[in-house]
């Protein structure tokens, strides 16, 4: 390339005419300049990289791990641990300052820097492992020191994660006293979260005790004040025993329910804290409550009576119309058999109290009260009846109908329905009728929608046969049973209309920060967040406090950070075009304190830490014999290694600037020789 540069340059100026007068030095000048400028202009656009190489060492960086978790203080030795660990890590800096990079970090529920505090109430040290692990990938670790008392209750063995740091030594430091004391307490309360009222719950109880042979206590359950279960308990004659305890409570309270399990204090125990636990069990009165109204007696209602009985979710009412005092209190859902004119005044008040109500038209029906209750429903007058079969909607999908019900639909036995033509303008159709091999488009059983209020329409008499041929072909009524629940479920189940809407987890840990989110919609059901949403909070009657959300987005967040254990009740309000509105609620807090059941420390953990990673084991009074022996190590030294760069020509910027004086040196010696 620096040859073809000389020759174009030298071409060039060897036509030149107008350089006659120039001197053969100053040519030859030119020629130079003209020629090392275009070698350099093909070097940058050649884009050529250069690489050069670098000789770099890193020190090993020294990681002293500490656990953060509250059992740190469970022990005699616990008021020497903050001091010990201060000075310990001074002692490191001031020996080894100059060959060490240091790094301190702390591992409870979670891994931070900074100096540890001992509140974490969870022990999760497989964490601490894990993140060093990850964050020194490849860097030159050169030993880590685990200080704790080998206690853990989330996570898995921090054993898992410590092999992992290959060819770093790892050294333990124990805490605590290892000696298993006198000791019963409630390890785990095993109970679901939820409970329907009035129906049973189990309780399984397991409880641990330490070196408790031949004694016995008793294990009792509280509701506040009162003693609800007790069972003795006796211990056998090994040095750690476990019993497993199961009592059967009946939910008699709606809402959450705060139980006490109580062990008595025996003599000589090394702790007396750990010997309650307190849950919540949240009971949920969800049954629904059917109202079924008839003019009469009759074998269809009876029939639907039974299945809807079958569901322990609902509660079934029947009265005859002229018993019926018209009060909807609680109602889901108000089925009406056969209404004439008569009923029209009771059908107003079901209306005006927006309850769901599934109309059932049969041979006493009269004509007027169709016309008068408006659902869009064409009702031929009349006392002749047609016998038809059932044909099921194959478009319809407002729920899920199964093949078994599908197949019984078309096996049922006919339905009597009045003669004439039926028709409907404002419902979707789920069973038309069917004449022969003949469907037609009268319906049986539709639904709709009127002022927002759901409601149903079922056309015909002889339900009680579709039953009871289904018991005959099943020995079951499976099938009618689905009919009747989906209908039922269908029309109960409400859209969520309300414009304030407050949500939040029921219950949280006492370890966790509780957040709590709204949100409003305006009239036209638009998510807003122009007003400004307050909440009250209140633990169990007590301690009043005032909150305001935030507005993130197109919602609220409230934040209130971690609570003291209980029971909550809120109440959040806000204010939109004059109107008020209020939303309230109750959460609880738990307290899970694991720490708490930790008596005695679990030193084979660290033991089989530092075994693993060809590291050491020391107590807490042998900190300056484990930095003596860091100081012995011959595997812990810097690491030198080389480092390859590249460089692009084009950013070379002396290289640019040589150019440009190329140039304009070339520029000035021409035009100081009168031309250009």
């Amino acid at each position: 390339m620096g040859v073809a540069a000389f020759i174009i340059a030298y071409y060039f100026y060897y036509k030149q005419k107008q350089l006659t007068e120039f001197s053969k030095k100053k040519k030859w000048i030119l020629v130079s300049l003209r020629a090392c400028s275009l070698f350099v202009l093909g070097l940058l656009l050649f884009g050529i990289i250069l690489e050069h190489k670098e000789y770099k060492t890193e020190k090993p960086v020294f990681i002293t791990l500490v656990d953060n978790s509250s059992s740190m203080l469970n022990y005699k030795d616990s008021n020497l641990v903050a001091n010990s660990i201060e000075k310990f890590n001074g002692e490191l800096k001031n020996r080894f300052g100059d060959r060490f990079q240091f790094e301190n970090i702390q591992v409870g529920k979670e891994v931070i820097s900074g100096k540890p505090n001992y509140e974490s109430l969870e022990s999760n040290l497989n964490e601490g492992f894990k993140y060093i692990y990850e964050k020194y990938y490849n860097s030159n670790v050169g030993g880590v020191c685990f200080i704790s008392d080998g206690n853990f209750n989330s996570g898995v063995s921090p054993v898992y994660a410590s092999k992992k740091i290959e060819l770093t030594p790892i050294f333990t430091v124990g805490v605590g006293d290892t000696i298993v004391k006198r000791d019963q307490f409630v390890r785990n309360v095993a109970v679901n979260n939820i409970a329907f009222y009035k129906n049973k719950f189990p309780i399984d109880i397991n409880i641990e005790a330490h070196r408790m042979a031949g004694t016995s206590s008793k294990v009792s359950i509280w509701k506040g004040d009162k003693r609800i279960k007790e069972e003795i308990i006796n211990y056998g004659e090994n040095e750690i025993d476990f019993k497993s305890i199961l009592f059967e409570l009946e939910a008699n309270e709606v809402g959450f329910v705060e139980y006490t399990v109580k062990l008595d204090d025996v003599e000589n125990e090394s702790s007396y804290e750990n010997n309650s636990r307190k849950f919540y069990l949240e009971v949920i009165d969800s049954r629904s409550k059917v109202l079924l109204l008839a003019k009469a007696p009759h074998p269809d209602i009876t029939a639907i009576r039974q299945e809807l009985e079958k569901d322990d979710n609902i509660e079934v009412e029947s009265k005859l119309t002229s018993e019926w005092s018209g009060e909807l209190n609680d109602i889901s859902l108000v089925i009406v058999h056969n209404p004439t004119m008569e009923e029209r005044l009771l059908n107003e008040k079901i209306e005006n109290s927006a309850t769901p109500i599934l109309y059932i038209f049969g041979s006493q029906t009269s004509t007027d009260f169709v016309k008068a209750v408006n659902l869009g429903l064409k009702y031929p007058s009349g006392q002749r009846v047609d016998e038809v079969q059932a044909s099921l909607n194959n478009e319809f999908q407002m729920f899920e109908v199964s093949d078994e019900l599908k197949r019984s639909i078309q096996k049922w036995p006919p339905l009597s329905v009045r003669f004439g033509e039926i028709s409907t303008t404002s419902g979707t159709v789920m069973i038309s009728q069917k004449i022969g091999a003949v469907t037609k488009k009268d319906p049986i059983l539709f639904f709709g929608k009127k002022q927002n209020r759901k409601y149903g329409v079922l056309i015909g008499e002889g339900l009680w046969r579709w039953r009871m041929l289904d018991f005959l072909e099943f020995k079951n009524t499976k099938a009618f049973n689905e009919l009747i629940q989906k209908i039922t479920q269908y029309l109960i189940v409400q859209r969520n209309n309300e414009p304030l809407r407050i949500t939040l987890p029921k219950r949280y840990l006492s370890t966790k920060d509780v957040v709590i989110n709204a949100a409003f919609y305006n009239e036209s059901f638009e998510q807003i967040i122009s007003p400004a949403i307050s909440l009250k909070l209140s633990r169990e009657g007590k301690d009043k406090l005032n909150y305001e959300f935030a507005k993130i987005g197109n919602s609220y967040v409230l934040s209130i950070g971690k609570l003291t254990p209980g029971k909550y009740s809120f109440e959040a309000s806000t204010k939109h075009n004059g109107k008020s509105y209020n939303k309230t609620g109750v959460f609880v807090v738990e307290d899970i304190s694991l720490e708490a059941l930790s008596s005695n420390a679990n030193h084979n953990v660290l033991n089989q830490i530092a075994k693993n990673s060809n590291g050491g084991f020391y107590t807490l009074n042998q900190l300056d014999k484990l930095i003596s022996d860091i100081e012995k190590r011959k595997d812990i030294v810097n690491i030198t290694y080389e480092e390859s760069n590249f460089d692009d020509l084009v950013d070379w910027k002396w290289l640019c600037g040589l150019l440009i004086l190329m140039l304009g040196g070339e520029w000035f010696i021409r035009r100081q020789g009168g031309t250009y």
